[in-house]
């Protein structure tokens, strides 16, 4: 679009002016358009549709986020997603949940001292046993050898053969 004839060697406008003039008449038809259809009342029924689709929009965005909230207020979810740390019924109680924990902790760490000292016991008493039983075995053969074999040197300085009795043994009772 020139004011001015093709033929023309010189135009005053250059083409950024051209352009923007373009742009400007491109703007100004819109305007007409857009004032035609709102004196025709097509403009309020595109409104109306837009500000309706705007509610549904929005009432949409609502159910979603009761339905996120709704998954989030679940104790399991909650557990396991690590949301109850921020939840406001829980925030009162954290001092109650931390105590809670050190008494498990204290708990467990008492439970395996325990089995721990109940093992070194039962190793323990279970060495002593073989101690006390090696020592009676021990004390008997050493009784039995220093008897018998003092006897037997005994007899031999006076002279006398050892001769094992020939009837069998009998317990005296009292």
């Amino acid at each position: 679009m020139r004011p001015y004839d093709e033929n023309d060697d010189f135009n005053p406008l250059t083409e950024e002016e051209l352009l923007q003039r373009a742009r400007e008449e491109e703007e100004r038809r819109r305007i007409r358009r857009e004032v035609l259809r709102m004196q025709s009342g097509e403009a309020d029924e595109d409104i109306a549709r837009d500000l309706e689709m705007e509610r549904e929009q929005r009432a949409e965005q609502q159910r979603e986020e009761a339905r996120k909230r709704l998954k989030r207020s679940r104790l399991m979810w909650q557990l396991f997603s690590g949301n109850i740390l921020v939840s406001g019924s829980v925030a009162g109680n954290y001092r109650y949940f931390i105590a809670i924990a050190v008494m498990c902790f204290v708990s467990i760490a008492v439970m395996f001292a325990a089995l721990y000292a109940d093992i070194r016991y039962t190793r323990v008493e279970r060495e002593l046993q073989l101690v006390r039983e090696r020592s009676i075995r021990l004390q008997e053969q050493l009784y039995s050898r220093t008897t018998h074999d003092s006897l037997v040197v005994e007899l031999q300085r006076r002279g006398i053969e050892l001769q094992e009795p020939r009837t069998t043994r009998a317990v005296v009772e009292d």
